[in-house]
């Protein structure tokens, strides 16, 4: 048991995630300069304005990029880790992310029939980018290959398939544009 326990210690203090299940990181999102010490070293690039919120679970922290002013509400998931991508969800300045947002860059095959789906593996790995000044609504899914353009909308419980450009309103399942911003 002592060894399990080892074990387990030296893959949180290790591994390129951050979450609940993560007790020796986990905590340190509670508060803003540990929360700022983590984040700078685990992500790619990781700003001193942005925020995580505790409760989110993030893997893949080493190619994620979060810009200046940016919020990641609680219980946000991304799920960026890949062998594939350098560089897997970007998202750039003064972009808010409400709770539950869940981030794909990668889905698993399903196309043998005569295969369980969990034996069939993943799909190439495509990048997330959410651009500039945009908010994605509580419980948003943002899909592999998606941009979400500057300055847009997505409302919340969307399900977004494709990228969109700026300036726009989306939602749905699937998202589709609900109006512009003029």
């Amino acid at each position: 048991m002592f060894v399990e326990i080892f074990k387990r210690i030296k893959f949180w203090n290790s591994a390129d995630r951050i979450g609940p299940d993560i007790p020796t990181t986990h905590w340190k999102l509670f508060f803003r300069s540990t929360m700022l010490k983590l984040c700078k070293k685990k992500f790619l690039f990781f700003s001193n304005t942005a925020e995580i919120r505790p409760g989110s679970y993030i893997i893949g922290c080493s190619q994620i990029s979060i810009g200046d002013n940016v919020v990641i509400r609680p219980h946000v998931q991304m799920h960026g880790e890949t062998s594939s991508l350098s560089e897997s969800i970007s998202i750039e300045d003064n972009v808010l992310v409400g709770c539950g947002v869940h981030f794909y860059v990668e889905n698993h095959k399903f196309d043998n029939p005569d295969l369980d789906i969990i034996c069939q593996g993943h799909s190439l790995a495509k990048p997330i980018l959410i651009q500039k000044g945009s908010w994605i609504g509580a419980n948003a899914i943002i899909l592999p290959g998606v941009t979400i353009g500057r300055n847009t909308v997505v409302a919340a419980g969307s399900v977004v398939t494709k990228s969109f450009g700026p300036n726009l309103v989306i939602g749905g399942v699937p998202a589709r544009i609900i109006k512009k911003i003029v």
